[in-house]
């Protein structure tokens, strides 16, 4: 059985699923993974320190895998220059540019003609309309159950994926709580043509850059066991739940600023729990699907399972 859609044709991959741009964790490893079995991985390029630490990565996936990827920058939630890593990903050819946070144009005017395809992730219909006037080959829309940075608005996947479908013309990627078959299922039902998961490729043996403990904390917490974060300072994000981040929101509810906050909500902080484990000192993206996350498969062994469940769903259709 075929799942050939219009992100399928797009990417070049044999499965219309992305890996999410993880930061501090989608490293070449995870990326290659991902692409040899049959989705789209990622390298996050704004985790690196260097451009050329972003060639050296890209050059490891390439001698792990001879199939299609992509770079992610996450431009509106580092504060960095980008501009010198993107012309590596330029320079290097990468066959695939998703943009996270922050206004994407000037990055999609610089790949207008190249043959990179370009995806931008969106939270809210009028930002889908405003990547496809800009350029983009398709949008990833973000659901309010989605891990890390979300939209202001907290729309649900179920609502907000048809409300895309219907004001674009490029193809739509479900992203937000899907975690398994069904989850890539029901995006399909929506009208989507593909999906990105994050938080499950996390509890994968090929995320290697995350500890054990938080690993384990995704399979042991449920879908109430996340908590938005950053919301007072317009920036809301979605994490586990813990003593670090209950911090987080009694600062918020104090004192609601940004530089109140800025050392709590770090990158230092976040890689304090998803390195460490040091739940008192840090904390870890998530997103209410580790509700459905009760095991740490290979990324092959996820991606078999997610294929099973998709032909079970599609033949009851029948």
């Amino acid at each position: 059985m075929t799942f050939q859609t219009k992100v399928t044709d797009l990417l070049g991959t044999n499965f219309p699923i992305v890996q999410g741009g993880l930061a501090y964790l989608a490293y070449s490893e995870l990326c290659a993974a991902v692409s040899n079995a049959g989705g789209l991985g990622q390298v996050t390029a704004m985790s690196l320190k260097t451009p050329d630490e972003l060639r050296k990565e890209i050059h490891k996936v390439r001698m792990l895998t001879e199939k299609p990827f992509g770079v992610n920058f996450a431009i509106g939630q580092t504060g960095r220059p980008y501009e010198h890593m993107l012309q590596v990903a330029i320079d290097e050819e990468v066959p695939v540019i998703s943009m996270t946070g922050g206004n994407p144009a000037p990055i999609l005017e610089k790949l207008a003609n190249t043959s990179i395809k370009k995806l931008v992730l969106v939270a809210a219909k009028r930002q889908a309309q405003k990547a496809e006037q800009l350029g983009a080959d398709a949008v990833m829309v973000v659901g309010q159950e989605g891990g890390g940075h979300l939209g202001r608005d907290d729309v649900g996947s179920i609502v907000l994926i048809p409300q895309v479908v219907d004001a674009v013309s490029i193809p739509v990627i479900a992203s937000g709580g899907i975690a398994d078959g069904r989850g890539w299922m029901a995006a399909h039902a929506l009208g989507a043509e593909g999906i990105e998961m994050g938080t499950r490729f996390i509890a994968t043996k090929e995320c290697i850059h995350a500890s054990m403990a938080y690993q384990n904390t995704l399979i042991k917490s449920g879908e109430m066991d996340t908590v938005v974060i950053k919301r007072s300072i317009g920036a809301p994000a979605r994490a586990l739940k813990n003593s670090w981040t209950d911090e987080i929101l009694s600062i918020e509810k104090e004192n609601p600023t940004y530089d109140a906050l800025k050392d709590y909500i770090s990158g230092k902080a976040n890689k304090q729990f998803i390195y460490e484990g040091d739940e008192r000192n840090g904390f870890g993206w998530a997103g209410q699907s580790v509700g459905l996350i009760e095991d740490i498969p290979s990324v092959q062994e996820l991606f078999n399972r997610m294929e099973m469940q998709a032909m079970n769903i599609r033949n009851k259709w029948k």
